[in-house]
């Protein structure tokens, strides 16, 4: 086999050419190979440490707001620009409905205040979003149940630190919703952080290639200490593999008189559409199948388009365009895409606050989502793909992919740690996909001092979420912003 690495010495050093002959050892050989790395030098870890220096980890616990920051109304006004008008009440209603729903909904908020925060300077793919309730099961090609983030419409690349404190910040706020008492909601932002933390540190000592396919799901309760949690994970589990493409069509379309189907309407949730938009959407699915991968365009062909219907979407995302549509088999067997709205990062304004540079936009937000979703999960949707509907981005994935969530606001105050060590170590094994695990462990470290950090970010930044859930909840009772709850 050809040597393709530096020869070295006993001591370390690479052998020279006196070296080589007296050893009777030939000298390595050196490639530079685009898309490939250059020669390691295998001190990640030391270089991950000494950006300690510069950016000491008991700095990220600081948060002060900045002066110029937007107030919350302020906020949820800017980002209501572009969204169907007669859905925005809906959205403002579920945000209303708690502070951890508030959160939920205002990522680009939370970017605008993370972006006078310290960090590293080191560049993971984020998912832009990645509060506790944006992890779940779903379901791989074989239908085997996989547990991953699983909601990337933010994601775009940028600073490790935002995905954590947003996480730890959101189970702070899950932990006061269910009930548990302040420390146990502080423990939470701890747990999820140390497990990220000693994740990313068992992830550096791997072999690449075992590194990337790490924490293998059937081990990941044991891998997290998570075993309070296991049942409520077999019971959404067991839900997850009905909540498929055939069950949603049985509940949801109606034969037509000719032999068809057709989506049947339950509004404001799901709803239909004029032949035009129907048209279009369908249409749009054909370019939509060049960006799968080929060895699937066979499978496609044999599915033939029966109906499209708008429906909408969570809490984020309520007001974007979002579609189902119904394609069935030779056997009449369904199959369900989502055809969603693909708006641009929020995170991208906030970034060169920050100091990050931000490199071009995609040509194709569709492409943005799916692109980062694909650098981050070990498993993707094998049907993920992104299109073009009436000149505006669309993502394309597959509707209820046995999917499955646990609601993080609807555990027991005792689950809550194991929920967030799970997440933790999700969270870690995502951003190791796209940043050195060894220079991210190297600065992380072998103690808690980055857990302490972050659990007081994560409390003070609940504070102010309440504030701003607050500031909401008037406005809306003011009759300045309007909201239809409970849908």
């Amino acid at each position: 086999m050809t040597q393709l690495t530096d020869a070295v010495d006993g001591s370390g050093r690479p052998a020279g050419k006196a070296d080589a002959v007296a050893t009777g050892r030939r000298a390595g050989r050196r490639f530079t190979v685009e898309g490939f790395a250059p020669r390691h030098d295998g001190r990640a870890r030391e270089r991950g440490k000494a950006l300690r220096g510069r950016t000491p980890r008991e700095r990220h616990g600081e948060f002060v707001p900045a002066d110029d920051r937007p107030t919350a109304v302020e906020a949820i006004e800017a980002s209501n620009a572009g969204r169907l008008a007669d859905l925005v009440p809906i959205r403002l209603g579920r945000m209303a409905a708690t502070p951890f729903a508030f959160l939920r909904g205002s990522a680009g908020l939370m970017a605008a205040d993370l972006a006078a925060t310290p960090t590293t300077g080191i560049v993971a793919q984020l998912c832009g979003d990645a509060h506790a309730a944006n992890f779940g099961l779903y379901g791989d090609a074989r239908g085997q149940l996989v547990m991953d983030i699983n909601d990337f419409d933010e994601t775009v690349p940028g600073p490790w630190e935002w995905d954590l404190k947003r996480l730890a910040a959101s189970l702070v706020l899950a932990g006061r919703e269910v009930g548990a008492d302040e420390t146990t909601a502080r423990q939470a932002a701890y747990d999820a952080t140390g497990s990220y933390r000693r994740t990313m540190r068992a992830l550096a000592k791997l072999p690449a290639l075992d590194a990337w396919n790490a924490v293998a799901d059937d081990q990941l309760v044991s891998f997290a200490q998570a075993h309070d949690l296991a049942e409520v994970l077999n019971r959404v589990g067991t839900k997850a593999l009905g909540n498929t493409s055939a069950r949603f069509a049985a509940k949801s379309t109606v034969r037509t008189e000719d032999g068809g189907w057709r989506f049947t309407a339950a509004p404001p949730v799901l709803s239909e559409v004029p032949d035009a938009t129907a048209s279009a959407v369908a249409v749009a699915l054909g370019p939509y199948v060049r960006t799968v991968a080929g060895e699937l365009h066979p499978l496609l062909s044999r599915y033939h388009v029966q109906d499209v219907a708008f429906r909408v979407v969570g809490t984020g995302s309520v007001g974007t365009r979002s579609y189902v549509v119904l394609l069935t088999d030779h056997r009449e067997q369904p199959l369900v895409l989502q055809v969603k709205e693909a708006r641009p990062s929020v995170l991208l304004p906030h970034l060169a606050r920050a100091g990050y540079p931000v490199t071009a936009p995609d040509s194709h937000e569709g492409r943005r989502v799916v692109l980062g979703q694909q650098r981050m999960q070990v498993v993707s949707d094998t049907l993920l793909g992104w299109t073009t509907v009436d000149g505006l981005p669309y993502q394309v994935r597959q509707f209820r992919n046995r999917k499955g969530s646990v609601d993080p606001a609807a555990l027991l105050p005792g689950q809550l740690d194991d929920y967030a060590r799970i997440t933790g170590a999700l969270l870690a094994r995502a951003h190791a996909h796209t940043a050195d695990p060894g220079l991210l462990g190297g600065y992380c470290g072998k103690n808690e001092e980055l857990d302490e950090a972050v659990a007081g970010f994560a409390v003070a930044y609940a504070d102010r979420t309440e504030a701003d859930h607050a500031e909401l909840v008037a406005a809306v009772r003011a009759g300045r912003l309007p909201a239809e709850h409970g849908v």
